[in-house]
């Protein structure tokens, strides 16, 4: 139950907690998040190509991304551990443009959403990006981490208005 403030994570004492889901109905519940990441033309063809200085760079964030979604529980405090039954990353360049778009999507059939690991999956993927190009563009920008749609839980589905941005 939300304390007065509305805030799910703080009770009525103001103390941080973790939600009690306890009680919850066990529902199949997804999330899709995206990320991008822009970078100069040389890092871009590079990392397009398959031929960045640290190997394939596109299916090691990949990798990274799904790593990431099994373990966000572990890097964001009041997450709930989730059996995840579900974790794709995709990587494709942006047309006319010199970056990747990154999309996640993650599954569970649980008491609690999953939009925090399709957010973590996204990032870490990005991060990742970046890592494995660093030694050809430093300037690498990573940018419009979002939540782009979910369904499932008590709050209902959402899909972001794209005509609105």
């Amino acid at each position: 139950m939300p304390s007065s403030s509305g805030l799910t994570h703080q009770g009525s004492d103001g103390r941080i907690r973790m939600v009690d889901v306890g009680d919850k109905t066990v529902t199949r519940r997804t999330a899709v998040a995206r990320a991008r990441i822009t970078m100069a033309p040389c890092a871009f063809t590079a990392i397009r190509e398959g031929q960045g200085p640290k190997g394939d760079a596109l299916q090691t964030a990949e990798l990274a991304g799904i790593m990431a979604a099994k373990r966000t529980s572990d890097l964001i405090p009041l997450c709930h551990p989730l059996p995840l039954t579900k974790a794709r990353v995709s990587i494709e360049p942006v047309t006319g443009e010199t970056a990747f778009e990154i999309r996640a999507e993650v599954r569970t059939d649980g008491k609690t959403g999953v939009e925090m690991e399709a957010l973590t999956a996204a990032s870490v993927a990005a991060l990742t990006l970046y890592d494995m190009a660093k030694a050809l563009d430093k300037s690498m920008t990573i940018s419009e981490l979002q939540l782009v749609e979910k369904t499932g839980g008590k709050s209902g589905d959402f899909t972001r208005d794209e005509a609105s941005e």
